[in-house]
């Protein structure tokens, strides 16, 4: 549905986007995932034909980059809501899908039923700007979807809203069954909807593949967090830095913290030594890597403006 090829794109010395390669398949949810200012933005906007790439190649559902078809084939939410607030949402829609050719009843069955998708058509005749960021969100979502596009790009929908809504976008999106370009810093919602991830750094693809793929090459080892009386977690602590199973340790506000490649196998261990060296737990948890610590392992932890 969506290939690009060798995407670069310079603003002055800067290099913005640096030979940037990834497809998404029919149906497919793709995440997109990277820092602030690592070219995101910059690629979605080559990708929807809203600026043109000074080297590589865009296709959407086998049209080129930024011609009419491809731009037709597509369905763009940005961040920023699109709409007109002192219309209803049921006139934004009838606006935008006059601009996709869409006229009479086909138009309203179109604005009804996507309206109903995102949950408005109780509201769709309010205007927009009384409604919560929430429903902003889905109203946005619904402007993209009125033509039914073959692939629908989403640039961090879910940033700012209330719980109820974001399960709500969510959903919405995990049922469209089209392919979906996905943009978020909430690496669950990337681990939850997304079947592939690329990871985006300094205008690179840095890396590629299922979120359980990612963790397994980068997510590292587990973590075991243990509580308890601090004088016994010492004595603990002491005796796991002889044992080879422990990677390394430290000490937290509330215990003691190892990391170890297998946290479920170590547990009887540290089970055993407690009980040897009178040592009473009160707590053990056993964190396994997750797609925020590959994201954070791949891209630092530094922060970014």
């Amino acid at each position: 549905m969506l290939e690009c090829w060798g995407l670069r794109k310079q603003f002055g010395e800067r290099i913005a986007v640096d030979d940037v390669s990834f497809r998404v398949s029919d149906n497919e949810c793709y995440g997109l995932l990277g820092p602030n200012g690592a070219g995101k933005t910059t690629t979605i906007s080559m990708l929807c034909g809203l600026i043109v790439p000074d080297d590589g190649t865009v296709t959407v559902n086998g049209f080129a980059g930024g011609t009419l078809d491809a731009k037709g084939a597509l369905g763009y939410v940005p961040q920023d809501i699109a709409l007109y607030p002192d219309l209803s949402a049921r006139e934004n829609l009838e606006f935008f899908g006059q601009l996709y050719g869409l006229k009479g009843r086909l138009l309203k069955e179109r604005i009804d039923d996507t309206l109903d998708l995102v949950g408005l058509s109780e509201r769709g005749t309010d205007k927009v700007g009384t409604y919560s960021g929430g429903m902003k969100r889905r109203a946005n979502i619904a402007a993209g979807l009125l033509h039914h596009p073959q692939l629908l790009v989403l640039d961090e929908p879910t940033v700012g809203v209330d719980p109820q809504s974001r399960n709500a976008i969510l959903e919405t999106v995990g049922a469209l069954g089209i392919a979906v370009l996905y943009t978020t810093h909430y690496m669950e919602e990337a681990a939850k909807l997304c079947d592939r991830v690329g990871i985006i750094n300094d205008g690179r693809l840095i890396a590629e593949g299922t979120p359980a793929e990612l963790i397994r090459a980068h997510g590292g080892h587990d973590r075991v967090r243990l509580t308890g009386a601090s004088d016994g977690l010492g004595a603990i602590r002491e005796t796991c830095a002889k044992l080879g199973a422990v990677v390394a340790l430290h000490a937290t506000d509330d215990g003691l913290e190892l990391t170890t490649p297998d946290g479920a196998a170590i547990l009887p261990d540290l089970v055993e030594l407690a009980g040897r060296l009178g040592v009473q737990l009160t707590g053990i948890e056993v964190l396994a890597p997750d797609l925020e610590g590959v994201f954070l392992a791949l891209t630092g932890k530094e922060l970014r403006d």
